[in-house]
Protein backbone atom coordinates (compact mmCIF):
# COMPACT_ATOMS: atom_id res chain seq x y z
CA UNK A 1 0.00 0.00 0.00
CA UNK A 2 1.31 3.39 -0.92
CA UNK A 3 1.37 6.29 0.90
CA UNK A 4 -1.32 7.90 -0.29
CA UNK A 5 -3.49 4.39 -0.44
CA UNK A 6 -2.87 4.37 3.37
CA UNK A 7 -4.10 8.22 4.02
CA UNK A 8 -7.33 6.72 2.14
CA UNK A 9 -7.41 3.75 4.07
CA UNK A 10 -7.20 5.68 7.17
CA UNK A 11 -9.95 8.23 5.94
CA UNK A 12 -12.44 5.83 5.15
CA UNK A 13 -12.04 3.58 8.19
CA UNK A 14 -12.48 6.81 10.62
CA UNK A 15 -15.67 7.87 8.19
CA UNK A 16 -16.86 4.57 8.80
CA UNK A 17 -16.55 4.21 12.59
CA UNK A 18 -18.08 7.74 13.07
CA UNK A 19 -20.90 7.25 11.18
CA UNK A 20 -21.45 4.07 12.89
CA UNK A 21 -21.34 6.09 16.26
CA UNK A 22 -23.87 8.64 14.82
CA UNK A 23 -26.15 5.77 13.95
CA UNK A 24 -25.72 4.33 17.22
CA UNK A 25 -26.94 7.38 19.23
CA UNK A 26 -29.66 8.08 17.18
CA UNK A 27 -32.39 5.94 18.84
CA UNK A 28 -31.21 5.83 22.06
CA UNK A 29 -33.37 7.66 24.90
CA UNK A 30 -32.32 9.90 27.27
CA UNK A 31 -31.39 8.25 30.29
CA UNK A 32 -28.79 6.34 28.19
CA UNK A 33 -26.89 9.24 27.49
CA UNK A 34 -25.38 8.90 30.97
CA UNK A 35 -24.76 5.78 31.15
CA UNK A 36 -21.02 5.04 32.57
CA UNK A 37 -18.79 3.81 30.22
CA UNK A 38 -15.14 2.38 30.78
CA UNK A 39 -13.32 5.78 30.21
CA UNK A 40 -12.74 7.03 33.79
CA UNK A 41 -15.11 9.59 34.75
CA UNK A 42 -17.10 9.88 31.14
CA UNK A 43 -20.70 8.90 30.75
CA UNK A 44 -22.17 8.44 26.88
CA UNK A 45 -22.48 11.94 26.71
CA UNK A 46 -19.15 12.55 27.66
CA UNK A 47 -17.33 10.55 25.65
CA UNK A 48 -19.44 11.58 21.85
CA UNK A 49 -18.30 15.22 23.60
CA UNK A 50 -14.82 14.07 23.64
CA UNK A 51 -14.89 13.00 19.84
CA UNK A 52 -16.57 16.47 19.07
CA UNK A 53 -14.15 18.59 21.05
CA UNK A 54 -11.37 16.89 18.91
CA UNK A 55 -12.64 16.87 15.43
CA UNK A 56 -13.73 20.71 16.21
CA UNK A 57 -9.85 21.61 17.00
CA UNK A 58 -8.87 19.81 13.78
CA UNK A 59 -11.21 22.49 11.75
CA UNK A 60 -9.08 24.72 13.73
CA UNK A 61 -12.45 25.91 15.79
CA UNK A 62 -10.89 27.92 18.91
CA UNK A 63 -11.32 26.05 22.27
CA UNK A 64 -14.43 26.59 24.09
CA UNK A 65 -14.14 29.18 27.27
CA UNK A 66 -14.89 26.88 30.47
CA UNK A 67 -14.11 27.00 34.10
CA UNK A 68 -13.24 23.16 34.88
CA UNK A 69 -14.90 22.39 38.26
CA UNK A 70 -11.60 21.49 40.42
CA UNK A 71 -13.49 18.74 41.81
CA UNK A 72 -12.98 15.97 38.75
CA UNK A 73 -11.25 12.67 40.30
CA UNK A 74 -10.32 11.47 37.02
CA UNK A 75 -8.48 14.91 35.94
CA UNK A 76 -5.02 14.16 37.33
CA UNK A 77 -2.58 16.21 35.12
CA UNK A 78 -2.81 18.36 32.10
CA UNK A 79 -3.22 16.14 29.45
CA UNK A 80 -6.58 14.86 31.29
CA UNK A 81 -6.89 18.56 32.40
CA UNK A 82 -7.18 19.53 28.66
CA UNK A 83 -9.01 16.89 27.16
CA UNK A 84 -11.94 17.39 30.14
CA UNK A 85 -12.87 21.17 29.34
CA UNK A 86 -14.67 20.57 26.48
CA UNK A 87 -16.18 17.29 27.69
CA UNK A 88 -17.25 19.22 30.68
CA UNK A 89 -18.89 22.13 28.53
CA UNK A 90 -21.26 20.50 27.00
CA UNK A 91 -22.48 18.08 30.47
CA UNK A 92 -25.36 20.72 30.60
CA UNK A 93 -26.62 19.56 27.10
CA UNK A 94 -29.48 17.87 25.69
CA UNK A 95 -28.88 14.53 23.50
CA UNK A 96 -30.65 16.46 21.08
CA UNK A 97 -27.97 19.53 20.79
CA UNK A 98 -25.00 16.76 21.18
CA UNK A 99 -26.26 14.57 18.31
CA UNK A 100 -26.76 17.87 15.96
CA UNK A 101 -23.36 19.22 17.00
CA UNK A 102 -22.13 15.79 16.08
CA UNK A 103 -23.60 15.48 12.95
CA UNK A 104 -22.36 19.12 12.01
CA UNK A 105 -18.98 18.64 12.90
CA UNK A 106 -18.79 15.53 11.17
CA UNK A 107 -20.17 16.75 7.76
CA UNK A 108 -17.28 19.62 8.67
CA UNK A 109 -14.64 17.39 8.79
CA UNK A 110 -15.50 14.98 5.83
CA UNK A 111 -15.61 18.00 3.98
CA UNK A 112 -11.98 19.31 5.01
CA UNK A 113 -10.70 15.81 4.26
CA UNK A 114 -12.04 15.77 0.88
CA UNK A 115 -10.59 18.72 0.12
CA UNK A 116 -7.16 17.87 1.97
CA UNK A 117 -4.32 18.98 -0.59
CA UNK A 118 -1.51 17.55 2.44
CA UNK A 119 0.97 14.83 1.20
CA UNK A 120 1.53 12.15 3.74
CA UNK A 121 4.54 13.04 4.81
CA UNK A 122 3.05 16.75 5.65
CA UNK A 123 3.69 17.42 9.22
CA UNK A 124 0.49 18.81 10.98
CA UNK A 125 -0.61 19.77 14.84
CA UNK A 126 -2.08 16.69 16.40
CA UNK A 127 -3.82 18.62 19.06
CA UNK A 128 -3.02 17.48 23.00
CA UNK A 129 -2.53 19.96 24.78
CA UNK A 130 0.90 19.29 26.95
CA UNK A 131 1.66 16.32 24.36
CA UNK A 132 0.46 18.55 21.39
CA UNK A 133 3.61 17.72 18.68
CA UNK A 134 3.78 17.91 14.50
CA UNK A 135 3.07 14.73 12.88
CA UNK A 136 3.09 13.48 9.24
CA UNK A 137 -0.23 14.07 8.21
CA UNK A 138 -1.10 10.50 7.72
CA UNK A 139 0.13 9.60 11.16
CA UNK A 140 -2.91 12.20 12.33
CA UNK A 141 -5.23 10.49 10.25
CA UNK A 142 -4.20 6.98 11.90
CA UNK A 143 -4.63 8.06 14.98
CA UNK A 144 -7.52 9.63 14.74
CA UNK A 145 -9.50 6.52 12.85
CA UNK A 146 -7.62 4.38 16.58
CA UNK A 147 -9.22 7.19 18.76
CA UNK A 148 -12.84 7.40 17.05
CA UNK A 149 -13.06 3.26 16.85
CA UNK A 150 -11.97 2.70 20.47
CA UNK A 151 -14.36 5.19 21.89
CA UNK A 152 -17.02 3.44 19.37
CA UNK A 153 -15.98 0.63 21.42
CA UNK A 154 -16.65 2.20 24.73
CA UNK A 155 -19.84 3.64 23.53
CA UNK A 156 -21.02 0.06 22.50
CA UNK A 157 -20.18 -2.00 25.73
CA UNK A 158 -21.48 0.69 27.93
CA UNK A 159 -25.07 0.53 25.71
CA UNK A 160 -24.66 -3.30 25.49
CA UNK A 161 -24.55 -2.83 21.46
CA UNK A 162 -21.98 -4.98 20.22
CA UNK A 163 -20.81 -4.21 16.88
CA UNK A 164 -17.85 -3.38 14.46
CA UNK A 165 -14.77 -5.50 16.11
CA UNK A 166 -13.65 -5.87 12.73
CA UNK A 167 -14.47 -3.01 10.81
CA UNK A 168 -11.38 -1.43 8.49
CA UNK A 169 -10.65 1.09 11.73
CA UNK A 170 -10.57 -2.28 13.97
CA UNK A 171 -7.68 -3.50 11.87
CA UNK A 172 -5.89 0.14 12.09
CA UNK A 173 -6.16 -0.13 15.65
CA UNK A 174 -4.99 -3.99 15.59
CA UNK A 175 -1.96 -3.02 13.68
CA UNK A 176 -0.83 0.04 15.70
CA UNK A 177 -1.45 -1.79 19.02
CA UNK A 178 1.16 -4.85 17.73
CA UNK A 179 3.58 -2.17 16.73
CA UNK A 180 3.39 -1.05 20.34
CA UNK A 181 4.43 -4.65 21.33
CA UNK A 182 7.99 -4.03 21.38
CA UNK A 183 8.38 -1.00 23.78
CA UNK A 184 5.80 -1.83 25.78
CA UNK A 185 7.11 -5.30 26.86
CA UNK A 186 11.12 -4.12 26.67
CA UNK A 187 11.06 -0.97 28.42
CA UNK A 188 7.87 -0.59 30.11
CA UNK A 189 7.73 -4.23 31.75
CA UNK A 190 11.55 -4.28 31.54
CA UNK A 191 11.42 -8.23 30.24
CA UNK A 192 15.15 -9.10 30.70
CA UNK A 193 17.25 -9.53 27.69
CA UNK A 194 17.04 -12.92 25.33
CA UNK A 195 12.96 -13.24 26.43
CA UNK A 196 10.12 -14.11 24.61
CA UNK A 197 6.93 -12.89 24.79
CA UNK A 198 4.04 -14.91 22.50
CA UNK A 199 0.21 -12.93 22.33
CA UNK A 200 -2.05 -15.08 20.48
CA UNK A 201 -5.47 -12.97 20.60
CA UNK A 202 -8.65 -14.53 19.00
CA UNK A 203 -11.88 -13.45 18.22
CA UNK A 204 -13.16 -10.90 15.57
CA UNK A 205 -9.22 -9.77 14.38
CA UNK A 206 -7.39 -12.77 15.50
CA UNK A 207 -2.92 -12.78 15.41
CA UNK A 208 -0.57 -14.58 16.63
CA UNK A 209 2.68 -12.50 17.82
CA UNK A 210 6.32 -12.87 18.81
CA UNK A 211 8.21 -10.17 21.00
CA UNK A 212 11.93 -11.04 21.19
CA UNK A 213 14.36 -8.98 23.72
CA UNK A 214 17.39 -8.60 21.70
CA UNK A 215 21.04 -7.85 22.84
CA UNK A 216 20.88 -4.40 23.23
CA UNK A 217 17.66 -4.61 24.84
CA UNK A 218 15.65 -3.43 22.47
CA UNK A 219 12.19 -5.64 21.13
CA UNK A 220 11.16 -6.68 18.07
CA UNK A 221 7.97 -7.79 16.83
CA UNK A 222 7.19 -11.35 14.38
CA UNK A 223 4.34 -13.36 13.34
CA UNK A 224 6.96 -16.71 14.31
CA UNK A 225 5.06 -19.13 16.44
CA UNK A 226 7.76 -19.86 19.31
CA UNK A 227 7.01 -23.01 21.03
CA UNK A 228 8.89 -22.28 23.80
CA UNK A 229 8.57 -18.69 24.84
CA UNK A 230 9.02 -17.36 28.53
CA UNK A 231 5.32 -16.52 29.05
CA UNK A 232 2.69 -16.99 26.42
CA UNK A 233 -0.41 -14.50 27.05
CA UNK A 234 -3.87 -15.68 25.34
CA UNK A 235 -6.62 -13.88 25.41
CA UNK A 236 -9.60 -12.66 23.24
CA UNK A 237 -9.54 -9.47 20.76
CA UNK A 238 -11.88 -7.21 22.97
CA UNK A 239 -9.66 -8.03 25.90
CA UNK A 240 -6.30 -7.23 24.10
CA UNK A 241 -8.28 -3.60 23.26
CA UNK A 242 -8.97 -3.24 26.82
CA UNK A 243 -5.81 -3.55 27.85
CA UNK A 244 -4.12 -1.79 25.68
CA UNK A 245 -6.45 1.32 26.08
CA UNK A 246 -6.51 1.36 29.63
CA UNK A 247 -10.06 0.07 30.07
CA UNK A 248 -9.42 -2.93 32.37
CA UNK A 249 -6.98 -3.46 35.07
CA UNK A 250 -4.81 -6.48 34.18
CA UNK A 251 -5.85 -8.55 37.85
CA UNK A 252 -9.51 -8.93 36.32
CA UNK A 253 -8.41 -9.11 32.73
CA UNK A 254 -9.95 -12.97 31.20
CA UNK A 255 -5.86 -13.95 30.61
CA UNK A 256 -4.50 -17.00 30.13
CA UNK A 257 -1.04 -16.83 31.20
CA UNK A 258 1.94 -19.54 30.44
CA UNK A 259 5.17 -19.73 31.68
CA UNK A 260 6.74 -16.87 33.66
CA UNK A 261 3.52 -15.99 35.95
CA UNK A 262 5.76 -12.59 37.01
CA UNK A 263 6.92 -11.51 33.95
CA UNK A 264 3.26 -12.53 32.18
CA UNK A 265 1.62 -9.86 35.43
CA UNK A 266 4.23 -7.19 34.38
CA UNK A 267 3.74 -7.37 30.63
CA UNK A 268 -0.14 -6.99 31.00
CA UNK A 269 0.60 -4.05 33.71
CA UNK A 270 2.46 -2.32 30.78
CA UNK A 271 0.44 -2.65 28.12
CA UNK A 272 -1.21 0.56 28.32
CA UNK A 273 -0.34 2.72 25.11
CA UNK A 274 -2.61 5.66 25.64
CA UNK A 275 -2.42 8.34 28.21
Amino acid sequence: MTDKQSVQAYTDAWTQSIESISELLAPLPTDAWNRATECPGWSVRDVVSHIIGVESELLGDPRPIHALPRDLRHVTNEFTRYMELPVDKRRCWTPVEVTSELEYTVIRRSRALRNARHEPEDLVRWPAGPLARDVPYATLLRLRAFDVWVHEQDLRRALQAPGNLDSPAAAVTRDLLIESLPKQVAKQAGAPIGTTVAFDVAGALPFHRTVRIGPDGRGTVDDSVVLAPEVRLSMDWQTFVRLCCGRVRPETAIVNVIGDQELGARVLAHLTVTP
